[in-house]
């Protein structure tokens, strides 16, 4: 093939990617312009072969920018997963600061927002990494992620220290979410090697080049291995899963009520629940009554009633106090699970004019729907009344309203003697304890908090029919898992909610696992290699076409090779080409800027 052909065909693959670079700069302005507020074409440049994408401060920014990512997903991940403790957050500081105020969903919010303004930008560098533009990032963006890495930093610091065990919440949820992130990574891996494979072949340090490659297959690799340690109880065979956990409604149904009222009770029993879960005090004058907390602040009007008692134990309240006070008002006023607005207008008076239940009408809602109680039992301090027969007080009223059978007897206290009184109480122990313990006190329930959830331990218990009961779990998630690990029954606050599932949200065969992450590692290396493939065909193409190092850099190639890196360098004022000497030299149209 003639020498002259042979230019002329490669100056026409130069000319048209020069036309393409032409209309495709808009987009390029568009992707500068939010990144390095470089609007205009002379304010930024292309790299070129040999070049580094960016100088020492903006690859330092880069980095940063990647960090930053990393933590602020890290955060938003482990604030998402605890929504089920959302409840508990709130009430505490409502405890600490005195007021009302749904910091749970705030802080969601905030994370979420700096962690969407942090990803934004990093694909904008991406994009502009991909288009083999040099990288500059506007000092306004580089504050806004110095201020995302310090909101997270302190974010996640302030909650470890006091909310530790949610992290354990994350480690859960790992065992339903894992399958998913990991195809997310992996495709995440496969965008970002456009521009790794890019850049890798324009380097011209051999160093660099196998820094940058060594870096991005140990991450790989170490992505594509991470599927042989997960363990989750939802990769099971087919046919292995057993029946769902009973529901026990956390003081009732306190998404649809005011916790801890009979209406909250009969709306657990509407919805489904198969038991009862409530806490119970000793009014000063011998009465079993229905509150959580040690004071009445929270949860009545105690302030407008008795202004100078607020902060008074509830216990030292006689009965007849008890009933002056309105127990359902601050529920719409608060609305703390955000669910008032979808009650009807018959049960929002309905809340309003709640008050405070004695045990015996607890007992009795349960008995005449048939539903199991389970309840924690306060101790009255010392000097009050019945702080030594508080126990006796109670098993009477229990004894009078339901069958013992329905109840859970979770106190510790005195529960030899308990059994010796009520044989038919079903013993419940609020903690793990080897077989031999639980046997030698003829406990028959486990109450456990859910993050101590385990399928081994279940199984273990359910040996020597000993069922286990996990509390609070209100998200679908959480129950998917306690379906999977075995456990009998869960309390919640989300009666309503979890009743209406038929099936785990995740399960899967090993066989159907094992396919979709061997899949999804071969289909992703497919394409990382096919990409690094293409990039180095095309440096190598290039080189090839230019016949030589001199005609590279004298050539007519080199004339267009220069305007193909940068195509605003091209003058804007036409220029008439030179009339052709011989067939063998042809003239090109010279692209002009309208």
């Amino acid at each position: 093939m003639p020498v002259t052909r042979l230019k002329l065909g490669k100056l026409k693959v130069v000319r048209r990617q020069l036309l393409q670079r032409y209309e495709h700069q808009p987009f390029v302005s568009c992707l500068a312009g939010l990144y390095g507020c470089q609007w205009r074409r002379y304010q930024r440049a292309r790299t070129q072969p040999g070049e580094c994408c960016c100088s020492k401060v903006e690859g330092g920014s880069f980095v940063l920018l990647i960090v930053t990512f990393i933590l602020s997903f890290v955060f938003l991940y482990f604030w998402s997963e605890a929504q089920n403790d959302y409840n508990d957050f709130d009430w505490f500081n409502f405890g600490t600061l005195g007021f009302w105020f749904p910091w749970s969903l705030v802080l969601l919010v905030v994370a979420a927002a700096l962690f969407t303004y942090i990803a934004l930008l990093l694909v904008l560098a991406v994009c502009l990494l991909s288009e083999g533009q040099r990288l500059y990032l506007h000092w306004s963006h580089k504050t806004g992620i110095v201020v995302t890495l310090v909101f997270s930093v302190t974010a996640t610091a302030v909650m470890s220290d006091l909310w530790s065990k949610e992290w354990k919440t994350l480690v859960l949820s790992l065992q339903v979410t894992a399958p998913y992130l990991h195809v997310a990574a992996a495709s995440l891996m496969t965008i970002l090697s456009w521009p790794i494979a890019l850049h890798y072949y324009r380097m011209n340090k051999k160093g660099h080049q196998l820094a940058v490659l060594s870096l991005f297959l140990c991450l790989l690799f170490t992505l594509y291995l991470v599927p042989l340690g997960m363990y989750s109880p939802c990769i099971k065979e087919a046919g292995t899963l057993g029946h769902a956990p009973a529901l026990i409604g956390h003081r009732g149904a306190p998404m649809l009520a005011p916790e801890n009222t009979v209406m909250s009770f009969e709306k657990a029993v509407e919805a489904g629940g198969d038991g009862l879960e409530t806490d119970v005090t000793i009014s000063f004058d011998g009465v079993p009554f229905l509150m959580h907390d040690s004071s009445l602040k929270r949860t009545t009007n105690v302030a407008d009633v008795f202004p100078n008692r607020t902060d008074m134990d509830a216990c030292m309240f006689t009965w007849a106090e008890l009933q002056q006070l309105n127990a359902g008002s601050w529920f719409l006023s608060r609305d703390p699970f955000g669910t008032g607005s979808s009650l009807s207008e018959s049960d929002r008076v309905r809340a309003q004019n709640q008050s405070i239940p004695s045990l015996a009408q607890f007992l009795q809602v349960a008995s005449h729907s048939g539903r199991l109680v389970l309840f924690d039992l306060r101790r009255p301090p010392y000097g009050h009344p019945y702080s030594s027969s508080y126990i006796n007080t109670t098993l009477r009223v229990i004894q009078e309203n339901i069958n013992s059978s329905q109840v859970l007897w979770l106190p510790t206290d005195n529960r030899q003697q308990v059994q010796s009184l009520d044989p038919d109480l079903q013993q419940t122990l609020g903690a793990k304890a080897s077989i031999q313990s639980l046997r030698d006190q003829n406990i028959i329930r486990l109450n456990l908090h859910y993050s101590s959830m385990s399928q081994q331990h279940i199984r273990k218990y359910m040996s020597v029919n000993i069922s286990t009961n996990l509390y609070v779990i209100s998200q679908p998630w959480l129950y998917t898992l306690a379906w999977c690990a075995g456990a009998h029954s869960v309390t919640t606050n989300s009666v309503h909610i979890l009743s209406k599932m038929n099936k785990p949200l995740f399960l899967m065969s090993p066989d159907q696992y094992s396919v979709m992450w061997i899949l999804t590692d071969v289909t992703t290396a497919s394409f990382i290699i096919i990409i690094f493939i293409f990039h180095w065909w095309r440096e190598r193409g290039l080189t090839f076409w230019s016949g030589s190092r001199q005609a590279h850099e004298n050539g007519p190639y080199s004339k267009f090779r220069t305007e193909l890196s940068d195509v605003w360098s091209v003058s804007s004022v036409p220029v008439r080409p030179d009339p052709p000497t011989s067939p063998s030299s042809p003239q090109l149209p010279t692209i002009t800027e309208e």
